[in-house]
């Protein structure tokens, strides 16, 4: 089976998560994706060298369907190497900042100038324009610029960040899907090469619902809510039996009737506190402090057994234990086994999304250090076996 990037070649010039796992996407996909990391010491992402085969966990999932190159970019030849390899790619994957592309001559008008047809993504902390553009940031730091963090937490506590790297991926994916849109202009609209500016927050930004627009129109600043969204009611997450969460959303009034029906309220949209959607927001609280009381004497694996059955909209809270061996997880293909050389077999996340003709696939997981040196230099660049010594001798590759 072909898979639908098969033929398209990335030089991966990144780090750390959002613009590597954009590279790694493209991979999952068919791209031939050639990541470059430091002579010796390699990429961030490997963690240590007390790492079984050098790999971190991590580094073996998000650095998958990757052939690793070493090359030390502090050094002009190593640069140069680069802008050499060029030509034989279609995609630039780069989070450096501005500063730092200038300086090493990856900045876009450099490689639009030298490589017309290049499809470059910048991944960057604050974009390649505008007063914060040189600086740097991390996903905590994103999350907290884009107004994400502001709004995440209970009312009367501090803000706290996602559990997970949430900025970062959904980074990642923008960024990929960046990079399949400018291919299809290049390659079928007649489109040249292009630069993708991509700022670490934005994704965060992008999906701050209408907080934006009731702020300019009303003045009124979106706040922390807790469990509960304020605009729909009732949905939230109250607490079992059995000492676990579940959440629950009954936010129409067709779901209220079932809901209420299953607590033994079957007249529950009667009750003027709850007859229509404004009247359920100005009294919530009595609503929800009703389905927590239901919850609290029933077990999870009962509560969903019924909810189900009355088709309102539920689930646990899940833990990655319960990821693990849950039956849809596996079914579906969401989780998929792998087998790695140096951790043997692992449950892994599938590449995403699902597509029929042409689904990705895991080829290979995040490579060893500096194992497609000989390969791509030498096909790629026809390097003898005693330049690259002589490069290798020098730390610059």
């Amino acid at each position: 089976m072909s898979l639908p990037l098969s033929g398209i070649r990335v030089l991966d010039l990144s780090s750390i998560i959002a613009a590597p796992v954009a590279a790694t996407t493209l991979g999952d996909f068919g791209a031939e994706v050639i990541k470059v990391e430091e002579p010796k010491r390699g990429d961030f992402m490997r963690r240590s060298a007390k790492e079984p085969g050098g790999r971190s966990l991590q580094w073996v999932q998000d650095a998958r369907n990757k052939t690793s190159i070493t090359l030390d970019l502090r050094h002009a030849e190593a640069r140069d190497i680069v802008h050499r390899l060029l030509p034989h790619f279609d995609v630039l994957v780069t989070n450096f900042r501005p500063p730092t592309l200038r300086k090493w001559g990856f900045d876009p008008d450099t490689i639009r100038a030298r490589h017309p047809r290049l499809i470059a993504l910048y991944v960057t902390g604050y974009g390649l324009t505008g007063p914060y553009s040189d600086r740097g940031a991390f996903d905590r730091v994103a999350s907290a610029f884009s107004g994400v963090t502001h709004v995440t937490g209970d009312p009367d506590r501090p803000p706290v960040r996602a559990g997970y790297a949430m900025l970062d991926y959904m980074g990642a994916y923008a960024g990929a899907f960046g990079v399949v849109t400018a291919l299809y202009n290049r390659d079928q609209r007649g489109g040249s090469g292009q630069v993708i500016d991509l700022a670490l927050y934005e994704p965060g930004f992008r999906a701050s619902e209408d907080a934006l627009l009731d702020h300019s129109v009303t003045g009124r600043t979106r706040e922390r809510t807790g469990n509960i969204n304020p605009k729909v009611v009732p949905a939230g997450d109250f607490d079992t039996a059995d000492g676990r969460r579940i959440s629950i959303h009954g936010g129409t009034e067709a779901l209220l009737r079932r809901l209420g029906a299953l607590m033994g309220h079957p007249g529950i949209c009667d009750d003027p506190r709850f007859a229509n959607h404004h009247a359920r927001v100005q009294n919530q609280q009595a609503l929800y402090d009703l389905i927590g009381a239901w919850t609290r004497t029933l077990t999870l694996d009962a509560l969903m057994e019924r909810l189900v059955a009355a088709d309102v909209p539920a689930s646990p809270l899940m833990r990655i234990s319960d990821i693990a061996t849950d039956p849809h997880f596996r079914g579906r293909g969401t989780i998929v086994p792998v087998l790695d050389e140096d951790y043997g077999e692992m449950l892994m996340a599938a590449p995403i999304p699902r597509m029929s003709e042409t689904p990705g696939t895991i080829r290979f997981l995040g490579p060893r250090i500096g194992n497609g040196n000989e390969a791509v230099f030498g096909t790629l660049l026809g390097m003898t076996a005693e330049e690259m010594e002589r490069l290798r001798a020098a730390g610059t590759i």
